[in-house]
């Protein structure tokens, strides 16, 4: 059942290093009993120059962006109604199908806060990786390659999607925890991350995330229904902090078209409309610059 609730799904990842020079690590406790608990973040944005000044006030100077994409079999037929029939994975040669748009509308918003523009790419529910790992774009003997900007995720994208074996069953957890494995492949632990993914292994997932400085959005780009999801965004109480935000593609992009509006800008807003409040969060839990086992252990 869960296979095909949460098909055609693009995990965006990003990172954000805090200002060096406003102070801001001055005002911030790593007591977390200083925090109150767990609460909804409220969506309150209507641009995306609302977004970045609201990124900026909070500290942000730049960005790390990771994207996983869903190669579960649900791709074949959750098309049927939001894309003409087709497989949502469908190369066409007069236009993008909805993973390429989404790629590319986050992807140039979020390239403003990207200071080396290298973009790890993971695929997952292919026949290969099914639903215990994740494979990279750009696989390497000796390590990984990443993806230089949103032009060479998509080439490559074009590339090797054709050669992919869709299968399943959907899981997001092994995404999740190799982001989580990608916090701690840096030196600098004051990265903070966004990930723009069994069920109950996926909701545990989810929980442990936020103990780490690690943000999540999904992106749902098939025909649904998306309730699954709806509970992810609004429910898990037991969350150190609202990580997670989900957005219905489809539903946003025919909503800004009755509305006469800019489908790709309302996307764009939708999708980091949590993430300013998500780092403050972040910062009041005091989940930055701390080791791995630390977090871990942070009850």
């Amino acid at each position: 059942m869960i296979a095909w609730i949460i098909l055609a799904i693009v995990l965006v990842i990003l990172g954000y290093k805090y200002l060096r020079d406003n102070n801001v690590l001055a005002n911030v406790s790593i007591n977390n009993k200083a925090f109150s608990p767990f609460r909804l973040i409220a969506d309150k944005y209507k641009t995306i120059d609302e977004v970045e000044e609201a990124l900026r006030t909070a500290g942000l100077e730049s960005s790390n962006l990771i994207i996983g994409i869903d190669y579960t079999a649900s791709n074949e037929y959750q098309g049927r109604k939001t894309f003409n029939g087709m497989c949502l994975h469908k190369i066409q040669i007069d236009g993008f199908n909805p993973y390429q748009n989404v790629i590319k509308m986050v992807a140039q918003t979020l390239e403003k806060f990207d200071e080396d523009r290298l973009i790890p790419v993971f695929g997952f529910g292919d026949y290969m990786t099914k639903d215990h790992s994740v494979f990279p774009f750009l696989p390497d003997p000796h390590s990984e390659r990443y993806c230089h900007g949103v032009e060479e995720v998509l080439q490559v994208y074009n590339k090797i999607t054709p050669g992919v074996t869709l299968s399943g069953p959907t899981n997001f957890a092994p995404l999740i925890k190799r982001s989580i494995d990608t916090l701690f492949t840096t030196d600098d632990r004051s990265t903070y991350h966004i990930l723009v993914s069994n069920e109950r292994e996926t909701r545990d997932a989810i929980v442990e995330a936020s103990k780490f400085p690690l943000s999540i959005i999904l992106v749902g780009v098939g025909d649904g229904p998306w309730e699954t999801m709806n509970d992810y965004d609004d429910g898990l109480p037991t969350r150190k902090f609202d990580n997670f935000q989900f957005v219905d593609y489809n539903k946003v992009l025919q909503e800004s078209r009755r509305l006469h509006k800019n489908p790709e800008v309302e996307f764009t807003v939708a999708a980091l409309m949590e993430i300013p409040e998500q780092y403050n969060a972040i910062k009041k839990l005091g989940l930055l610059g701390r080791s791995r086992h630390e977090l871990s252990n942070n009850l």
